[in-house]
This record gives structure tokens, sequence and C-alpha cells, in this order.
């Protein structure tokens, strides 16, 4: 009952999460004609979708798909949490960066600056991952932290 009502949180929070994504960044990072021009293109959605679907793809790949005694300790966890921050922050950059240039914008030192702070947010969304799916992994369900 435990484990299933950790996986309701965890989704909620990411659905919360890609629902006032807009609000978020903005928060974050915010500067008027960058944040206007994602907001035109409807790249915070984009950037919201990518980072959880990252996040949740790492995670399960860790719990499910490697899922071995061998490589139960935190710091291989650790190991896929920057695989995972690594993926968003490239793939945060590259895509919205493209969209841009097909109408000549030019927000390289935004964009680079935005997909440094979305490090952050993909961290949490990958805690909030891990904690929402581990439970059910046979080996490697101690890791990061013992239950």
């Amino acid at each position: 009952m435990k484990n299933g009502i950790f996986l309701i949180a965890g989704l909620v929070i990411t659905v919360l999460y890609i629902f006032f994504s807009m609000q978020i960044y903005e928060l974050m990072y915010y500067e008027a004609e960058f944040s206007q021009a994602m907001c035109d293109e409807n790249m915070y959605l984009a950037v919201a979708l990518i980072t959880s679907g990252v996040a949740w793809a790492v995670a399960a790949i860790y719990y499910y798909a490697i899922n071995s005694v061998g490589f139960a300790r935190w710091y291989h966890w650790l190991i896929f949490l920057g695989i995972a921050v690594l993926l968003a922050a490239i793939t945060d950059f590259v895509y919205p960066d493209s969209v841009f240039s097909e109408y000549d914008y030019e927000y390289t030192p935004q964009l680079i600056h935005f997909s440094l702070l979305n490090i952050i947010v993909e961290a949490v969304i990958f805690i909030v991952a891990s904690y929402s799916m581990r439970w059910w992994s046979s080996n490697c369900r101690h890791t990061p932290i013992p239950q």
C-alpha cells in the first residue's frame, strides 16, 4: 500500500511540475525577451516534458533494467543521476536552440544559463522518480538511502 502511495505521489508531483513549468522556470530565470520567446514557442512545456521523461526513463533503467546487486550502491545511483542531468541539460539546450534558429532568434547565452539552472529541476524530478519506483526493484530498492 505504501509503495503505491509513493508512486502516485511521484506522478502527481511530476504532473504538477509539467502543468506549472512556465511559472517555475520564470521564477528561476526571467529575462524579458527570452522568456517571451520561450512562452510564444511553447518551449516551457517542451522542456518540462523532456526533463520529466529523461528523469523517469533513467530511473526506470537503473531500477529495472540494470537492477543488479553489484550496482546497488549510492554512488552507482549518483552516476545515473549524473547521466540524467547531463542528458536533460544537453537536450534542453539543443531542442529550443533548434526551434529558435528557425525563427532567427539568437538566445544562446540565455539558453546556456537556462540549461544550467534546469540541472536543479532535473535532479529534483530524478529523486522524485527514484523514490516513486524504487520499491519494486528486487536488487536496488535500498538505493540511494536504505528503507
